[in-house]
């Protein structure tokens, strides 16, 4: 069964995840540190990973799988679940893939070392409509790509 597993913690765009989700029927799995408010529908299960480092990342990355949708901003992660074939989408509609990880890792990384150093001093842009728009695009066109794919496979 296919999948759309949420990182919750920080995730701006749940709602519009529940409600897509819901026209397409399909489970979401919404995944964070300790307890969230979800919707009361039997689509939509709550996962209370735990407090420790990465419990949700870990909880996600080992179960994200082909023809599943994971939800998160965290590139370690998407890193991680595209690697196991799932689609990974940002909240603000960007798509990771194998061809663009690499580079968003290493940037990521690099981006990570200079704030340590104090050499950057800004964080990144605020959520815009913009964004929820993009999102929504992006997730809805996902799930139509899998849903064909998965019913021309014998």
């Amino acid at each position: 069964m296919m999948r759309i597993y949420v990182d919750a913690d920080a995730c701006p765009v749940k709602d519009e995840i529940y409600r897509v989700a819901q026209r397409h029927g399909w489970p979401v799995s919404v995944v964070a540190g300790n307890f969230i408010r979800i919707p009361n529908d039997p689509m939509i299960e709550r996962i209370a990973a735990g407090s420790g480092m990465d419990a949700a990342d870990d909880w996600i990355a080992e179960r994200a799988k082909t023809g599943d949708i994971v939800i998160t901003s965290d590139v370690p992660l998407a890193s991680r679940c595209v690697k196991s074939g799932a689609e990974v989408i940002a909240p603000n509609g960007k798509p990771f893939s194998e061809e663009t990880i690499g580079l968003t890792l290493a940037v990521r990384n690099l981006m990570t070392d200079l704030r340590s150093t104090g050499e950057i001093t800004g964080g990144p842009r605020g959520f815009s409509p913009r964004d929820r728009s993009a999102f929504l695009g992006a997730l809805d066109q996902t799930i139509r790509r899998i849903t064909r794919s998965q019913q021309q496979t014998p």
